[in-house]
């Protein structure tokens, strides 16, 4: 099923959203979806996302339920497409839940979410044999230091920063990690971050604003009722 339609939002993630692409990186994309009321009623919903090709990009799709319960949990990937620059496509509830987005942060979940991925990055540079290519193990340095960074400019600010500042360093990192089969300097790196988080003090709160996600969603859900033109019509008059 093609869920490229019935968007709330679209836009491009990954490497070249955070300024560390290079000449071989694929464009992907990420987008926020509805199902139809109706169609989540029976015994049989359909599934909630989808993975496929977007003129010939990766592309991976939420619908707007799913999407919103891995953002109250901050999960990083669900998490960036809300502070993203731009998008390829958006519609007039795709706007709200931007204008949202702070609603579904939450001190401890950044935290641990964060860390917890970037942590899962550095276990497989330094995990069980046979190790990664060259090439991953530069690319799981570069998201850890990606993560790390991320995550603890939107613990302490409580803005998700997507583009990276200085991408040589982060390049830099890959290299080393790449000749390093201890990723000694990744796991220095995490040893730094885990000291920050412990002694910052945050900007967020300490649990999410779930009321006006649950108003939002509710909405969403009367608008998508029947058929996408009748949820058109009504978001048009948002």
């Amino acid at each position: 099923m093609d869920h490229t339609k019935d968007l709330l939002l679209e836009g491009v993630v990954g490497s070249t959203a955070y300024g560390l692409a290079g000449p071989a990186s694929d464009i992907d994309y990420a987008g926020i979806y509805v199902e139809p009321t109706r169609n989540l009623l029976g015994l049989h919903p359909p599934s909630r996302q989808t993975r496929q090709g977007r003129d010939g990009a990766d592309a991976t799709y939420h619908e707007i339920g799913k999407a919103m319960r891995l953002m109250l949990s901050c999960n990083p990937t669900a998490t960036e497409i809300l502070w993203l620059d731009g998008y390829t496509a958006e519609s007039a509830f795709g706007r709200e839940l931007v204008g949202l987005r702070a609603c579904f942060l939450s001190a401890t979940r950044v935290r641990d979410a964060f860390f917890g991925y970037a942590t899962s990055q550095f276990r497989r540079l330094a995990g069980p044999r046979p190790p990664a290519s060259a090439a991953r193990r530069a690319k799981h340095a570069r998201h850890t230091m990606r993560l790390l960074w991320q995550g603890y400019e939107l613990y302490t600010t409580g803005r998700l920063p997507i583009r990276v500042p200085d991408p040589d360093r982060y390049h830099a990192l890959g290299a080393a990690a790449a000749a390093d089969p201890g990723a000694g300097s990744v796991h220095r790196l995490l040893a730094d971050y885990e000291y920050r988080f412990d002694t910052a003090a945050t900007a967020l709160p300490p649990t999410p604003d779930e009321a006006p996600l649950d108003d939002f969603l509710h909405r969403v859900r009367r608008a998508h009722l029947d058929s996408p033109e009748a949820a058109a019509r009504d978001e048009a008059a948002l």
